[in-house]
């Protein structure tokens, strides 16, 4: 939907009636005629607009892409736009690839860190025991020593201290080592407990890996029919289309009971619109039906539309009545009424003459032509009010006679 839908189709139209007037028989272009008539005069704002649920939710990709660095994901299949689905069901399919290739890069790591964690328990416990065996000895030694310090009471006296000496010695490297196996205990404990927390760690991500590979598959948060979502640049999501993790949304789910139409209209009209006034509607899939409704909401910032050279103004209007017929993305016909002055007389536009800045109209009766002056009004699309010259019923001429300058005045 754009708005050069009516913008070509104004222009079309007066290409038509330009080249209606320029080759059209003059002759024949004076018998062009009508009444003046006298009713309500509508001013109406003419646009197309497509039809959208008032309310939608939104069926989205999982949230946890962009915590394992996945920015983008591709959906390799959808359901069918249209489709009605219950609560649950299958909806649509990402991309597996770069998540089944980060699951086998984490089970490797898995493995990798594992066979560390193995290895560093068994290091752990040769150390240990060859430092035990080690305080052993010197348990032993130290009982040895004790024997020949006890022994060399008879010795002389320097025997007796050599004797001491290799005692303190000994127990001195006894508990040495007895501190060392300590601290020991405590390096291998908080290296294994590093390991086996990166373990923890790799282990983690794995099971959140593997979750996500299975929410890959997209269920239906509730019933509903399916409505392809729109991009930025008013194309659809569908099959082979990539999302982003700041905006997941594959489909939507439309609340079919509340229908609005998102029109845009041009500058030039923008400024007699404004929220409340009363629409009527016809859907170009059933012009036999016609709606009504309400604008509910007017931009305040124009925008230019992709192939647009004018800047426009979206307008929200929401539809009064119900129908099971009425889909989202239908096209809508939309006559906005600005204001309808009652019981006034108006003549087509085509009948108004203007010379030196006076408005006149060329009025036929039985006497023959007289150009009148006439007082005008508000105009919409295709008439004009006329506050004086002319009365109800009295034909007008809707193209200038080829003696226009001869014609007196009335």
């Amino acid at each position: 939907m754009k708005l050069s839908k009516l913008t070509w189709g104004i222009v079309v139209s007066a290409i038509a009636l330009l080249l209606f007037f320029i080759l059209w028989p003059k002759d024949q272009q004076s018998n062009l005629k009508a009444s003046v008539l006298k009713g309500n005069f509508k001013i109406e704002v003419n646009t197309s607009g497509e039809l959208k649920a008032k309310e939608s939710e939104d069926i989205k990709g999982p949230t946890s892409l962009r915590s394992h660095g996945i920015w983008q994901i591709k959906i390799t299949d959808l359901i069918t736009e249209g489709s009605y689905i219950d609560s649950g069901d299958y909806v649509a399919q990402l991309d597996k690839s770069e998540v089944g290739t980060k699951i086998i890069s984490a089970s490797t790591e898995v493995e990798k860190i594992t066979s560390e964690y193995e290895q560093a328990r068994l290091d752990t416990v040769i150390e240990m025991m060859k430092l035990k065996n080690e305080l052993l000895n010197l348990t032993y030694s130290i009982e040895e020593k004790q024997l020949v310090f006890d022994q060399s009471t008879y010795e002389a006296p320097a025997v007796q201290r050599q004797a001491e000496i290799d005692l303190e010695k000994t127990k001195r490297s006894h508990s040495q080592n007895a501190n060392n196996i300590l601290l020991k205990r405590e390096q291998n404990t908080a290296k294994l407990r590093q390991i086996e927390l990166s373990l923890n760690q790799e282990h983690s991500k794995l099971t959140r890996l593997e979750e996500l590979l299975n929410k890959l598959k997209i269920l239906a948060p509730k019933d509903g029919m399916i409505v392809y979502k729109r991009t930025w640049d008013g194309s659809k999501i569908t099959s082979g289309s990539q999302i982003s993790v700041w905006d997941p949304t594959v489909a939507t789910l439309p609340d079919l009971s509340k229908m609005v139409t998102q029109t845009y209209v041009n500058e030039i009209d923008i400024s007699n619109l404004k929220k409340g006034l009363k629409v009527k509607l016809s859907i170009d899939a059933f012009p036999d039906k016609t709606f009504t409704g309400v604008v509910n909401d007017v931009a305040n910032v124009g925008e230019q539309l992709p192939n647009g050279d004018s800047k426009v103004f979206e307008v929200t209007i929401e539809l009064n009545e119900q129908d099971t017929l009425l889909r989202p993305s239908m096209t809508t016909n939309n006559n906005i009424l600005i204001e309808e002055i009652e019981d006034v007389l108006y003549i087509p536009q085509e009948g108004v003459f203007v010379n030196d800045s006076i408005s006149y109209a060329i009025t036929e009766s039985s006497i023959g032509l007289k150009k009148q002056k006439i007082e005008l009004g508000k105009t919409n699309a295709n008439f004009v009010v006329v506050k004086k010259g002319l009365s109800e019923g009295e034909a007008i001429l809707l193209a200038k006679p080829e003696n226009v300058e001869s014609i007196s005045w009335r």
